[in-house]
């Protein structure tokens, strides 16, 4: 087998290997031809060429995602580096295990006017779990003077080092610090940085390893509940009569249905989902906006829980956020091994393990149902206010509101379902979405800048289901390099809601219609999918009304010979009355003495 020549490249690649982590995908450049060389010419590793380095991050956040498992980045030296950092600061927030691997240039050559010459090390220290940067193997004293451009502080270290026999000593950093950068990915579930110096020459081959690295095993942690803690809970929620679960981000079948169905028996606890949590059951409150968004605040008062518990990723409803802010509970507990973010201010006990674990250490040992009417009431006013959904997105004319609601609905079972941030994510939190799908969303960082090459990176980790995006316009055409990729499956489908900006600007408050608003705010434009899809090779369909639509869906996502795009466009200037009504219908308050209709 053909393998680098310098000993530091093999090095990583021997213990990227030994760890597991399979998918690499590597940027095009120079510098890093050693890591190049290493990685695609081992079989073990499934290699990615992605030119853009900010797609190639998203790309491998979304193979980290669907795996569960580190998967690796490969960089030249200089800006090509920092063009990782949004996908990092998603992955740091999300908690997606994400393993930088950047080329540098030694020491030497760094600060002294060459180009792509940036200071690296360390470069991503707010947003990761762990940075090093790595030491150049030692030359010969001969290789070392050669250039007497090297500044005489860099000989004199370089010429002790080799003097006193650190070589050996070198080689053992290196590997310690690779071996502790990937066991923090595997343990914390988050983004590495290592930084990785190669000098010229940079593509030589040999047919031997020269190196033998160790492998240092992940020790797992325990993560159980100290006896105390269990109890101190205990006595808490044995005298709660108002009980609030709230999930968030949360991987598909991960907490067991025996527990879920357990405490939907409890009537002193409601338990709100989001479209990311990825559970449901019929005694829960999905769409979570169409409960908040109507309350009185006598209504909110009575919702008010004395304890508040929280697991999974962040929270998308900002009504939710605003409610629990305004009416906090008595108490907050989040389940998390690794953090808890005190979201709602009052938080009062982080309980580090798995919901798992601790559903399984506490529930049975409740030693009865508080009496309440908490849940039931509840259940109550979800039936009238799903009621007077229903009917307004009946009635509402064709618009984003309607587009959500048909195309919803069309995705078929068992598909992935990507969602693109800002309104897109907004929208699908307003309806319940089919129980069948799996769906996630870039909400670390919240951000639109690479939700396309995230779906897309999904869609290769997982062959085993179509990956559906839907997305807004300005979320793909600012990720639209993302189609600068060969690795497309064929039943990738994007669904592109096209309002010509960010019509989620026109429901805050301000001025509308002015052009200060549509150039600086709402982004106005008159661009298409339609030549992308040409250049890049995917089938296009577009449609302007609800006839055209009901007609393009069931066919979209037939079996096609290339992936595909469907553009819907909306009337922007009346998206935002439409929305606005819905909320406004909701408001007028449920007889409570009326039978549910749910």
């Amino acid at each position: 087998m053909t393998y680098p020549k310098t000993a530091l490249a093999q090095t990583v690649v021997e213990l990227c290997k030994s760890k597991g982590v399979k998918h690499i995908v590597i940027s095009p450049g120079s510098r890093n031809a050693p890591l190049t060389i290493g990685f695609t010419n081992d079989p073990f590793f499934k290699c990615y060429s992605i030119v853009d380095e900010r797609c190639a991050g998203f790309f491998a956040l979304g193979i980290a995602q669907q795996l569960q498992e580190p998967t690796a980045v490969v960089c030249t030296s200089g800006s090509a580096l920092l063009n990782y950092y949004p996908a990092v600061s998603e992955a740091f927030y999300s908690n997606i295990p994400l393993v930088v691997l950047s080329a540098d240039r030694p020491k030497n050559l760094i600060n002294i006017g060459d180009g792509q010459t940036i200071t690296q090390a360390n470069v991503f220290d707010n947003h990761s779990l762990f940075s090093t940067d790595l030491k150049l193997d030692l030359k010969d004293e001969k290789h070392i003077h050669s250039n007497e451009s090297v500044p005489v502080m860099v000989k004199v270290e370089d010429r002790f080092e080799r003097l006193l026999g650190l070589q050996k000593n070198i080689q053992t950093n290196n590997e310690e610090e690779i071996n502790m950068a990937i066991n923090m990915a595997l343990m914390k579930k988050g983004p590495v940085h290592i930084n990785i110096p190669f000098d010229e020459p940079l593509y030589e081959v040999v047919d031997k390893l020269s190196v033998s690295p160790k492998t240092v095993e992940v020790v797992a942690k325990k993560h159980d509940i100290e006896d105390y803690v269990l109890q101190s809970c205990l006595e808490e929620w044995d005298t709660s009569p108002k009980k609030m679960i709230l999930v968030g981000t949360n991987m598909p079948n991960k907490i067991e249905k025996k527990w879920l169905d357990e405490i939907a028996e409890d009537d002193s606890i409601i338990v709100l989902t989001e479209s990311t949590s990825n559970i449901h059951h019929k005694g829960f409150f999905p769409s979570i906006d169409q409960l908040i968004d109507s309350l009185t605040d006598e209504e909110k008062e009575e919702l008010r829980p004395d304890i508040l518990v929280t697991f999974g990723g962040l929270i998308v409803s900002k009504k939710v956020k605003q409610f629990l802010r305004n009416y906090q509970p008595k108490h907050h507990w989040h389940i998390d091994r690794k953090q808890a973010n005190d979201t709602f201010f009052c938080l009062d006990n982080h309980i580090e393990t798995t919901p798992n674990h601790f559903f399984e250490s506490f529930l049975p040992k409740i030693l009865h149902f508080v009496k309440s009417h908490y849940k039931t009431h509840w259940l109550e006013v979800k039936g009238k206010r799903l009621k007077k959904h229903k009917e307004y997105i009946v009635n509402a004319p064709y618009s984003d509101l309607k587009v959500f609601s048909k195309v919803l609905k069309a995705i078929p079972d068992d598909s992935i379902l990507q969602v693109g941030n800002s309104s897109a994510i907004r929208y699908t939190q307003l309806f319940k979405v089919n129980k069948t799908l799996e769906v996630y969303c870039n909400r670390g960082t919240s951000g639109i800048d690479g939700c396309t090459s995230t779906a897309l990176g999904c869609a290769v980790a997982r062959v085993d289901k179509p990956t559906v995006l839907l997305t807004g316009d300005l979320s793909f055409l600012y990720d639209s390099n993302a189609l600068w990729n060969n690795h497309i499956p064929i039943n990738f489908r994007i669904i592109i809601v096209n309002n010509e900006g960010g019509g989620i600007f026109r429901i805050l408050p301000g001025h509308k219609n002015t052009e200060n608003f549509d150039t600086y705010f709402e982004t106005n434009h008159r661009h298409t999918a339609e030549h992308l899809c040409k250049m890049y090779g995917l089938g296009y369909e577009a449609v302007s009304d609800e006839d055209k639509l009901n007609a393009a869906l069931p066919g979209f996502f037939t079996e096609s010979t290339q992936p595909k795009v469907l553009e819907i466009f909306t009337p922007k200037k009346i998206n935002d009355e439409v929305l606005l009504g819905y909320f406004e219908n909701l408001k007028e308050t449920p007889n409570k003495n009326t039978a549910s209709d749910d």
